[in-house]
């Protein structure tokens, strides 16, 4: 059970679908795009000034299984969540793979940051205002960005969650997301205590090989 929750944790890119440019736009809806543009420029301004970030986190899976830790994250491409005990489970990134490490069964298993849903957060060549989609809050104070590969369903979708901050990198704070993977299971990130642009050690995201193997880094 525990694992399924870290399954959605696997992949999603957006890349934009085409369409036919009407010879005149209504004011409203040149407005929305412009606004739209706004909005990711900004999402994408906090990403790339957001060169670290610790903070608690609770996962809540689709059956509602409810684990918590600490995640530590650091640009480019490190991140690590770091499970209550009795989960036996850690992911890490070393900015090249996402690593899911089962110390109760031995197991490890590897995913290429391209082709996981975190890639947003983690790969530096994503462009958001390119590969984005805004959704609809409701909150002028919340801004939501859905990334999603139309042509590699496989990779799944992200939605990122940020809510207005001036104190925060580029004036938005990171509270979450929900991963949702090709086989529809969700599973939803809260995030709490957030530290931006702390002194994180490179060595944070050393992990101990179940398989005796040593550590890695």
């Amino acid at each position: 059970m525990l694992k399924s929750s870290f399954k959605p944790i696997a992949a999603a890119l957006l890349a934009s679908a085409a369409f036919v440019m009407p010879a005149v736009l209504p004011s409203a809806v040149l407005a929305q795009a412009a606004t739209q543009g706004d909005e990711l420029a900004q999402v994408s301004r906090h990403l790339k000034a957001m060169q670290s970030l610790r903070a608690s986190f609770t996962q809540t899976d689709r059956n509602g299984q409810m684990l918590t830790g600490t995640l530590t994250l650091k640009q480019p491409g490190k991140i690590r969540f770091e499970y209550q005990k009795d989960a036996q489970l850690l992911i890490v990134s070393d900015g090249r793979a996402l690593t899911m490490i089962d110390y109760q069964v031995k197991q490890v298993q590897r995913w290429p940051i391209r082709n996981s849903p975190l890639g947003a957060l983690l790969d530096p060549n994503r462009d958001l205002t390119r590969y984005g989609k805004l959704v609809p809050t409701g909150d002028p104070n919340v801004v939501s960005v859905e990334v999603r590969d139309p042509k590699r369903p496989e990779y799944g979708v992200i939605t990122l969650i940020f809510t207005r901050s001036g104190s925060a990198p580029g004036g938005l704070s990171l509270v979450g997301w929900v991963a949702l993977d090709s086989q529809n299971k969700r599973t939803t990130i809260r995030l709490s205590g957030q530290q931006y642009n702390v002194a994180v050690a490179d060595t944070a995201f050393a992990w101990t090989d179940p398989r005796g193997r040593g550590p890695r880094r």
